[in-house]
């Protein structure tokens, strides 16, 4: 396993787009620290373009890497190696490149910054945590799509369909449940609904540790009661570790009864 995630992660980091990937969020990251004089709105920015972003990279790479090296896998599945270690070798070669891009992207200005001197270090470490777990997810979800559909076509509207389900729909269908159910009580409605999809947990999660949930109202004093609590933060781990464990799971199990 460790040799097919050594050649994917090589064979993605000699691709110009990670470097694309890498310099869009170098760049972002100096543009917002040294010309914005107040780190929390900085921080929403980068929250808002990484939620945004993240998530669409992670779709789109997982299923075009899947696509573009179904003929080398082909060969693998020939030579003796278990299919488990071919797929989560590619999906961690792919995962952890666009991970790294995201890490160092957005790390080296921080460092520059002199962050790591400041109490500002764990929101933007926060940043940067809940970010990988988004790559993790939504690679985890692309490779599961592209396991699943024969068409490149039909596969990359799935995931993009995915993608704006989550990023997008689900939101709107979300909101309009509580407005429609405002005279019932959705404490833990919302609390599930936000758990149910990674992007709002994630958002929740980086809003609530720049204490800024009072701009939420009602809402924003029940995720505090629970998010802001050493108990909610480690459910919300533990989520998003459910998130990316279970897709996997789902990648090993279609991976060993799929007829290529």
């Amino acid at each position: 396993m460790l040799k097919i995630l050594k050649y994917s992660f090589y064979d993605l980091m000699r691709s110009r787009w990670s470097y694309v990937y890498f310099a869009f969020y170098l760049l972002l990251g100096v543009v917002l620290l040294f010309l914005n004089n107040d780190l929390s709105k900085a921080v929403i920015t980068l929250m808002n373009v990484i939620i945004v972003l993240v998530p669409l990279i992670g779709t789109i790479f997982g299923v075009m890497y899947y696509y573009n090296s179904k003929e080398f896998t082909e060969l693998l599945l020939a030579q003796p190696i278990k299919r488990s270690s071919i797929f989560l070798g590619q999906y961690l070669g792919v995962a952890l490149s666009l991970s790294m891009s995201l890490i160092l992207g957005l790390g080296l200005p921080f460092i520059f910054y002199g962050l790591f001197k400041s109490t500002a270090i764990w929101d933007f470490s926060l940043l940067l945590i809940t970010g990988t777990f988004l790559t993790l997810i939504f690679t985890a979800l692309a490779f599961n799509i592209a396991l699943s559909n024969e068409n490149k076509i039909k596969g990359f509207g799935y995931a993009i369909l995915m993608w704006l389900f989550l990023g997008i729909i689900y939101d709107g269908i979300f909101l309009m449940s509580l407005i429609i159910f405002e005279d019932y009580p959705l404490d833990k409605l919302s609390l599930i609904g936000t758990m149910l999809n990674p992007i709002d947990l994630s958002r929740t999660l980086i809003l609530l540790k720049l204490d800024i949930s009072a701009l939420l109202g009602y809402t924003g004093a029940v995720f505090k009661q629970f998010f802001g609590t050493s108990f909610g933060l480690i459910i919300s781990f533990v989520m998003l570790v459910l998130w990316v464990v279970f897709p996997l799971l789902r990648i090993l199990y279609k991976a060993k009864r799929k007829d290529f």
